[in-house]
């Protein structure tokens, strides 16, 4: 077996490619009516992951295994990878995600939680009234600050100031890395690519480097804020995941579906070649744009102009590439967030004119 195929097989042992999803540890229901022994749900908690969206699947598997197994005790494993800052220690969403979300929150409806940080099992029967929906809200990770004063939005507020870049080594170790592939289709060889680009105000710390394939390192955003760097690749990894299986064996597949793993090795086909068309898919299925944010109308001279100072004064190039569909898009939900906080502000409120 080959590094590459010893990859995938790392990766069905452990249960999961860096995506959250529940798997039986115990066997079923035998003798047609037994108690199921226990639901594992392990989740990795990768370095595009922000405290929402590792919230946000975590609660996604704890209701998906409450569902297929009613009454079943429910164990989480957790793990992280990067979140560190500039200490070493876990940065703000790793630590909130296990100290806060983890025990408060989802504790109740769990009997046994495992983080690299603490162990704990609950001491009170486990909860089976799971609440319908997980509502999280944080303004600060919107990506509509003022980028006309243009503050650099890294993860971590107190970069390494180091002149060089780290090896690739040491940004694979990082990343939780087995070995130097790319984070979004596990191929190779690979880029050191900038979070927060140089041009842009960004450090050669560790942390601001993600490793991509070349294609991929092409593909990602040059913008000023690394927060929204990381959301593209979260999203890269779930629009082009299943090119980490490809060429996998029969054989291979069976036992995935053996253990109760889903596989995906087609893609969705991407529609044109175009590149506004590019852009705009990215605003629909990134950003969550609507017809009638594409419409026409006064507005849309308004946004243009918002769309070209951020534009101007927030992103870069890259490759000798002017243009990239993930740098217009950002820059486009940036210019109407924008536009919609200005005209929160211009309301008049309650008893005025």
């Amino acid at each position: 077996m080959d590094d590459d195929r010893q990859k995938r097989g790392s990766a069905l042992r452990a249960g999961a490619d860096g995506t959250a999803g529940p798997a039986r540890s115990g066997s079923g229901r035998p003798g047609g009516g037994a108690r199921p022994k226990g639901v594992a749900l392990y989740h990795d908690m990768r370095v595009e992951e922000d405290f929402t969206k590792c919230a946000t699947r975590l609660f996604s598997i704890l209701k998906s295994a409450a569902a297929t197994s009613p009454g079943a005790p429910r164990y989480v494993y957790l793990d992280i990878q990067g979140h560190r800052d500039a200490d070493g220690d876990y940065d703000a969403d790793a630590r909130e995600i296990m100290r806060e979300f983890l025990p408060g929150f989802l504790g109740p409806y769990l009997t046994e939680i495992d983080t690299p940080l603490f162990h704990a099992k609950n001491p009170d029967p486990q909860r089976e009234d799971i609440p319908d929906v997980l509502t999280i809200r944080d303004p600060d990770r919107e990506h509509a600050y003022d980028h006309r004063e243009l503050p650099l939005r890294n993860r971590d507020s107190e970069p390494d100031r180091r002149r060089s870049r780290p090896p690739v080594r040491a940004i694979a170790d990082y990343l939780g890395l087995d070995e130097p592939i790319c984070l979004i289709c596990w191929q190779a060889p690979v880029e050191r690519a900038h979070v927060v680009p140089e041009s842009l105000g960004g450090s050669n710390d560790v942390r601001n480097f993600a490793l991509l394939c070349p294609r991929h390192h092409r593909e990602a955003p040059d913008v000023a804020d690394a927060e929204a760097f990381w959301s593209w690749v979260d999203y890269a990894c779930e629009r082009d995941g299943h090119m980490k299986w490809q060429g996998l064996t029969p054989e291979v597949l069976a036992q995935a579906e053996r253990v109760g793993l889903r596989i995906e090795t087609r893609g969705p086909v991407r529609k044109s070649l175009r590149h506004f068309d590019r852009v705009r898919d990215e605003l629909v299925r990134l950003y969550g744009w609507c017809p009638e944010d594409f419409a026409g109308g006064y507005h849309w001279g308004a946004l243009m102009e918002e769309f070209h100072t951020v534009m101007e004064s927030a992103t870069s190039t890259h490759f000798n590439v002017p243009k990239k569909a993930s740098t217009e898009a950002w820059a486009f939900e940036v210019a109407r967030r924008r536009l919609q906080k200005a005209r929160r502000r211009r309301r008049p409120g309650p008893g005025r004119r």
